[in-house]
Parts: C-alpha cells; sequence; structure tokens
C-alpha cells in the first residue's frame, strides 16, 4: 500500500475522532454542570475594579507594612560560666563512659 495513501485515512480518521470528542464535550457542558474546571474557569472570569484593585493593594502594603517580630526584640537566653562548666563535665564523663565500654568490648574480644 502507498504511504501517501495510509497517512490521508490515518489524518481522515484523526479528523473523524476530533469531531466525536467536540461533539461529546459540547454534550457535557450544555448545562448538565459536568464541564472542566478550565471550561468553568474561562467562562466566569473575574474582574474587579480599579477602585478595588487598588483597595486590595492597600491592604496587602499594609499587612507587608505591619511591624515583625525580630531576633533583638525576644530576650538573649544566656547560659552562666558555672552551668557551661556543669555541661562540659557531664559531656566529658559520658564519652568516658563510652570509651570505657568500647576499651572494654576489646578486652573481651
Amino acid at each position: 500500500m502507498d504511504t501517501n495513501r495510509i497517512l490521508y485515512e490515518l489524518k481522515a480518521e484523526r479528523d473523524r475522532i476530533d469531531r466525536a470528542i467536540s461533539a461529546i464535550e459540547g454534550l457535557n457542558s450544555a448545562g448538565h454542570g459536568s464541564a472542566s474546571r478550565a471550561q468553568r474557569a474561562a467562562r466566569t472570569r473575574r474582574t474587579f475594579s480599579a477602585a478595588t484593585r487598588a483597595r486590595m493593594a492597600a491592604a496587602q502594603r499594609a499587612r507587608w507594612a505591619k511591624p515583625r517580630p525580630t531576633q533583638a526584640s525576644q530576650p538573649a537566653r544566656r547560659v552562666s560560666r558555672a552551668a557551661r562548666k556543669r555541661m562540659a563535665a557531664a559531656q566529658r564523663a559520658r564519652w568516658a563512659k563510652v570509651k570505657a565500654q568500647k576499651l572494654a568490648e576489646k578486652k573481651a574480644a
């Protein structure tokens, strides 16, 4: 069979399928409420007046202008020198215990 003939028949079939799809989509969007989200959005596009857009912009600017809590406004938490020494001693004791356990395992093996 000639490749041009095959190509012609495939394109004709594609056109028939496209027409069938369009017909079915037309039935769905004929008031049955089963139109796709994109179709509904395209039909019901909202437009705001210039005054409304100005009010929305002013409200957004006001939200952004509100002061935000900063690190400086929160009190700094400080650990005393004695507490740091206790924490360091406790950490050294934990590591000494781990090292002792590893040494004991080595000797036992």
